[in-house]
């Protein structure tokens, strides 16, 4: 290490203290296992009594081809001089004399003391005081449609009683997770893990993970399956070459004088965070594998869209998400694992800027709210150190055939935008209620359907029906038994003035989120064997059970040919029919209907 880095190292028997001065951080020896954190006159901020995970430490979740998922841990941690805190970063690679490996989850975990840290924070709208871990063990908790979601029946504090209690209620995507934590009220001490880039996370911006939640615990999150499935394990043949640098991440700590600024710890958490995003790429690891900021790259351009059919005009393409991710094809970046990601998002003018990227060969991909489909530049695009690539002018031409006959929704990948239910009274987090835009973060609504449409599936009618209020935000499953459920069908019903009887209809629909489903549509016929489309069985994202609002995204264009429509009132029906449990479900993004293409005199 180098001379700027510690301040003092004590040998003790099995273990390794380093004294920065500003805490006191103790490691195993072998195992580098953090197991205390001395700071604020508090002689461990740790917890060491647990009985599995305790103390801080890399979590891996690997396993061979076809067999389940193991864990293992191993550490590399920095401490800097006088720092507040302490770096984490860790170097992995498969060798060409390695075999066959599957690497499902790993992330940093740090369990802190359960006596001190109860008040959780991850943004200014989602913070408060969090249960105990033994009120979610049973008889004070019960456990209920999956383990990881239990509802507190008798917790030690009556003020959560009947509260759910769900790690997934609080995740983040990608893009917003960069500072989360746990503020000790007494004395005022707050721990927090800041990510400053997202460059070594897998699936893109707006992949969504956990960030902290109770026992207490707080994770740096790199790699895992949640709200993808299998598509986010990393699968490594016999002899394959990899190698990448997940971090560093920071673990910063502050605190107060005075028990009244406790919550100021937020806020200054906050601060250090922008600090710590300036600084990226950090220049202290040695590592010849994490580039610094002179052995870096840029790239600059302009996005555009032409969509004919609402503008002759090319239309900027603002607040497009715009990013370098491994070659692939128009969209994979959300299924990308092994490599790295850098994105942005473009200005009101579509103008984009991607900084300190590392050298390398890439795809740049694109999406634009309001615009379905995904965009990829057909050119693989060279970074090398310290050069700046402009691409100049794109332009993206989204899926259309023809005219917009109606619409539903609102192209932008998340079904938030739908109808999302009241939760059940006897399952809430009072920490969601009355926040419209957490709705969706409640327990258990998917089986609010069923209390909607007992007996009848939702119709929606074009021209009456209002998708906020009328297009339920996920198309689940109906309980007709303790163990029994049985698939749904949604109506579009809608009118045709007239039909051209030259070229196709088009039926776009855009999903963002499949969970085990089939996507059946049907036109004008409900009975219709083989249905006129199916998607097959897709999806394992688990949206709909982790609040998520959305997964995956999925672009499916049917053609519908004219002598399948009648002029006057028609019929979609779409059919989620999979229907083996409650949880199994599609959100839709957005479905419009596209006329056959008119002539160039028409437009």
């Amino acid at each position: 290490m180098s001379t700027q880095l510690l301040q003092l190292i004590q040998q003790q028997d099995q273990q390794v203290v380093i004294d920065n001065g500003v805490f006191q951080l103790r490691l195993t020896n072998p195992g580098g296992k953090i197991i205390g954190i001395q700071y604020n006159g508090v002689d461990n901020l740790l917890e060491l009594n647990n009985q599995s995970l305790n103390g801080g430490f890399w979590d891996l979740n690997w396993s061979e081809p076809g067999t389940a998922g193991t864990r293992g841990k191993f550490d590399e941690f920095i401490v800097l001089r006088d720092s507040p805190g302490f770096y984490s970063y860790a170097i992995y690679e498969h060798k060409e004399d390695m075999p066959a490996f599957n690497l499902n989850e790993t992330r940093i975990a740090f369990m802190l003391s359960i006596e001190k840290f109860r008040y959780m924070v991850m943004a200014d709208d989602r913070q408060r005081l969090m249960p105990l871990p033994e009120d979610r063990v049973p008889p004070r908790g019960k456990e209920l449609v999956y383990p990881e979601a239990v509802l507190l029946v008798d917790p030690v504090e009556p003020e959560f009683k009947g509260e759910v209690d769900d790690k997934y209620q609080y995740s983040c995507e990608n893009k917003d997770n960069k500072v989360h934590g746990f503020i000790c009220l007494d004395p005022p001490v707050g721990f927090w893990q800041i990510t400053p880039s997202n460059e070594f996370r897998t699936g893109g911006p707006i992949k969504q993970d956990l960030t902290s939640h109770v026992n207490p615990t707080t994770l740096a999150m790199f790699v895992s399956t949640h709200y993808g499935g299998q598509d986010f394990v990393i699968k490594f043949g016999s002899g394959e070459l990899w190698k990448k640098v997940f971090g560093p991440v920071f673990i910063y700590l502050n605190s107060v004088a005075e028990k009244h600024d406790t919550l100021s710890l937020w806020n200054d958490a906050k601060e250090r965070m922008h600090k710590e995003v300036d600084c990226w790429p950090y220049s202290f690891p040695s590592s010849e594998d994490f580039p610094k900021a002179d052995q870096r790259g840029a790239i600059r351009g302009r996005l555009v869209v032409h969509d004919r059919y609402i503008s002759k005009e090319h239309l900027s393409a603002k607040g497009a998400f715009v990013g370098l991710a491994p070659p692939g094809d128009a969209g994979s970046f959300q299924r990308e694992c092994k490599g790295y990601q850098f994105w942005t998002n473009s200005n009101d003018e579509g103008h984009f800027s991607i900084k300190n990227v590392r050298p390398g060969e890439y795809n740049l991909y694109a999406w634009v709210p309001g615009f379905i489909g995904d965009y990829r530049y057909e050119k693989s695009i060279a970074v090398s150190a310290a050069s700046e690539v402009d691409v100049g002018e794109l332009v993206y031409e989204p899926p259309r055939s023809g005219p917009t006959l109606w619409e539903i929704g609102i192209p932008d990948r998340s079904a938030a935008e739908f109808y999302i239910p009241d939760p059940n009274p006897q399952y809430i987090n009072k920490l969601y209620l009355n926040q419209p835009a957490h709705r969706f973060r409640q327990y258990g609504l998917w089986e609010r359907y069923a209390d909607l449409y007992p007996d009848q599936d939702l119709v929606y009618i074009v021209g009456s029906s209002d998708y906020r209020k009328d297009w339920f935000y996920a198309q689940v499953t109906r309980r007709v038994g303790d163990r029994a459920f049985e698939p749904i069908t949604w109506q579009i019903i809608f009118s045709l003035d007239s039909i051209h009887q030259t070229g196709n209809y088009t039926l776009r629909i855009a999903l963002s989120s499949a969970t085990q489903s089939i996507l059946e549509v049907r036109v004008n016929d409900a009975e219709a064997n083989p249905p006129h489309f199916s998607s097959g069985l897709i999806g394992s994202d688990n949206a709909v059970a982790r609040h998520g609002i959305h997964g995956l995204y999925w672009l499916f264009n049917v053609e519908v040919a004219a002598g399948q429509l009648i002029q006057g009132q028609n019929i979609i029906y779409l059919k989620q029919a999979w229907s083996v449990s409650a949880l199994h479900g599609i959100m839709y993004d957005y479905i419009r209907l596209e006329a056959p293409p008119l002539s160039a005199t028409h437009y």
